[in-house]
C-alpha cells in the first residue's frame, strides 16, 4: 500500500546522518501534540536526493505530509496501547548496525559517517524501528476485519480488466522426507570435552566467555555479540534450553552441557528482568563424516526405491515412519512457505539444493538423495523430494489462483479503508501548519480547516 511504503522511507530517513546541518530549524506542522521540524524535512529531501530516489511532488508538500500520517498512526497506537516486543526490536537495529559496519567498514567509520557514537545511533534507530513496527501492527489491527466473502472475491475477480490480471510465476508444491545423518559417539564426546574445557577456562578466569563465544560459538549470528541474546521470553527459547537458562541464577557460574536440535550449548546468565532473560551461550555442532553422509544417503535410496516399486508404499508413509522434520512429519511431508503461510513455492523461494533437484522433475516424481541446508537449525540433513503440483507461468484465474485473487482484493480494501481512516482523523486531531507551508496540493487536502 502507498502509505505503507512511503512511512517506511520516512521512517528510515529518521535513522540517517543530519545533511542538513546549516538549516535553521522551526516548527512547520503541529499535529496534536507533536511538532515536525523543518530540518526533518530537510534532511529526508537530501537523503531522497543523495540515493536518487524521485518524490512523486513538491518535497516541501509529500514529506511533512507523510510525517503527518505517520503521527496519525502512532498517536493511535499509543490510545490503544499498541506495544511491540522489544527483543525484536533489539534484533532488528542490531541487524541494520552489522549491515552498516558491513557497508562502511568500521565502527570508526560509522561513527564518522553518522557523526554520532555508536550508542546514539543505537538509541535512534531503536526509536525508528519501534516506530515503524507500531505502525505495522496498528495498520494490521485496523484493517484485521476486512475479509471479503468467496462471493466478493469472484465478483472482483470478473470486473477486473485483463491487462490489470497479474500473470503468476512457476510454482511447485513440495513434499520432503528428510533426516540427519547419525552422530557417532566419539564425535559427541569431543564436543562435549570442548564445551567442558571452556568451562573450566571461564570459572578459573583464565578466560571470558564472550571472547570464547565470539572465537568458538557456531551461532554466528550471536557470535557477534559474545554469545549475547538480548532479552527473550521463555516461549522464544527451545524449551530444553529455557529450563536451564531460566534456572541460572549467578551470573557468574556457567551452565551444564545443554543439547537441543542445534547442537550442545553452554550458557551464561547476565540479567533477568521480571519473565524475561538476557544471556550468553557457546553453540557446537557435531561434525559429520563423509562416510556417515554417504550411508544415510544409500539408505534414503533404498526407502525411495521401495516407494517406487511397492504398489502398497506411499511417500506419505514413508514420511510418517522415516522423516526427522518436525514442521512437515504430520501433513505427509508437505512443505509450507514461510512467506506466504501456503503450500506453493516458486523457485526461488527454495532452498537452492532442493530448486536444483526438482526443476526437471514431473509431479508426482521423486528426486534422487541430496544433502541440503535445514536453514532453520543451520543443519545438513539428508533428504529426497516429491513434486506434488507443479504449474508454469501463467495468467492468475479463480480457479488455481484463488488466494492471489484474494490478496488482491484484501490489500484494495486495506487501501481505501486507511485511507477513509486518515481523512476521518484529520476532522479529530488538532492540526496547524505554517503559512508558507500551505500551499500544498496535499494527497489529503483535509489538512487544512
Amino acid at each position: 500500500m502507498r502509505n505503507k511504503t512511503l512511512i517506511c522511507c520516512l521512517l528510515w530517513a529518521m535513522a540517517m546522518p543530519c545533511l542538513a546541518d546549516n538549516v535553521i530549524d522551526e516548527v512547520i506542522w503541529v499535529v496534536g501534540d507533536e511538532a515536525i521540524l523543518r530540518s526533518e524535512v530537510e534532511e529526508e529531501r537530501i537523503r531522497a536526493q543523495y540515493e536518487g530516489q524521485q518524490i512523486a511532488g513538491d518535497p516541501y508538500c509529500v514529506i511533512p505530509e507523510q510525517i503527518a500520517i505517520q503521527k496519525l498512526y502512532l498517536n493511535q497506537a499509543a490510545i490503544d496501547s499498541i506495544n511491540v516486543n522489544e527483543s525484536m526490536v533489539a534484533h532488528q537495529v542490531e541487524m541494520r548496525i552489522d549491515f552498516y559496519l558491513n557497508q562502511i567498514g568500521s565502527k570508526e567509520k560509522m561513527e564518522e559517517y553518522f557523526r554520532k557514537t555508536t550508542s546514539e545511533i543505537r538509541e535512534e534507530l531503536m526509536t525508528t524501528v519501534r516506530n515503524q513496527m507500531i505502525i505495522q501492527q496498528m495498520q494490521s489491527k485496523l484493517t484485521e476485519n476486512i475479509k471479503p466473502t468467496p462471493s466478493e472475491i469472484r465478483r472482483f475477480y470478473n470486473t477486473l480488466p485483463q491487462d490489470s490480471i497479474p500473470m503468476v510465476p512457476a510454482q511447485v508444491e513440495v513434499q520432503i522426507l528428510s533426516f540427519e545423518p547419525p552422530v557417532p559417539q566419539e564425535e559427541t564426546e569431543r564436543i562435549k570435552s570442548q564445551l567442558r574445557e571452556f568451562t573450566d577456562r571461564i570459572t578459573s578466569g583464565k578466560a571470558d566467555f564472550s571472547m570464547l563465544a565470539r572465537l568458538y560459538s557456531e551461532d554466528t549470528e550471536s557470535a557477534k555479540h559474545g554469545g549475547e541474546l538480548g532479552f527473550v521470553g521463555k516461549g522464544q527459547l527451545v524449551p530444553e534450553f529455557a529450563e536451564v537458562a531460566f534456572n541460572l541464577n549467578d551470573p557468574k557460574r556457567v551452565s551444564r552441557i545443554v543439547q537441543t536440535e542445534y547442537g550442545y550449548h553452554i550458557i551464561q546468565l547476565i540479567e533477568k528482568k521480571g519473565d524475561r532473560i538476557n544471556c550468553r551461550h557457546i553453540l557446537l555442532r557435531p561434525r559429520i563424516s563423509y562416510a556417515d553422509k554417504t550411508r544415510s544417503l544409500e539408505r534414503l535410496d533404498s526407502i525411495r526405491s521401495i516407494i517406487r516399486d511397492s504398489a502398497n508404499a506411499t511417500f506419505e508413509q514413508a514420511v510418517a515412519r522415516f522423516s526427522e522434520d518436525k514442521n512437515t512429519a504430520l501433513s505427509g511431508g508437505l512443505m509450507t512457505n514461510p512467506m506466504t503461510g501456503s503450500s506453493k513455492f516458486e523457485y526461488q523461494d527454495l532452498p537452492p539444493e532442493l530448486a536444483k533437484q526438482i526443476y526437471n522433475l514431473n509431479e508426482g516424481d521423486i528426486s534422487e538423495p541430496f544433502i541440503m541446508m535445514d536453514q532453520m537449525k543451520n543443519k545438513e540433513v539428508c533428504a529426497i523430494v516429491k513434486v506434488k503440483t507443479k504449474r508454469d507461468i501463467h495468467k492468475a484465474n479463480i480457479v488455481d489462483d484463488y488466494q492471489v485473487i484474494k490478496s488482491m482484493l484484501v490489500e484494495r480494501q486495506s487501501s481505501e479503508f486507511l485511507d477513509n481512516w486518515i481523512r476521518q482523523k484529520q476532522k479529530e486531531i488538532y492540526v496547524q501548519i505554517d503559512e508558507k507551508w500551505r500551499g500544498c496540493d496535499f494527497m489529503y487536502p483535509g489538512w487544512i480547516h
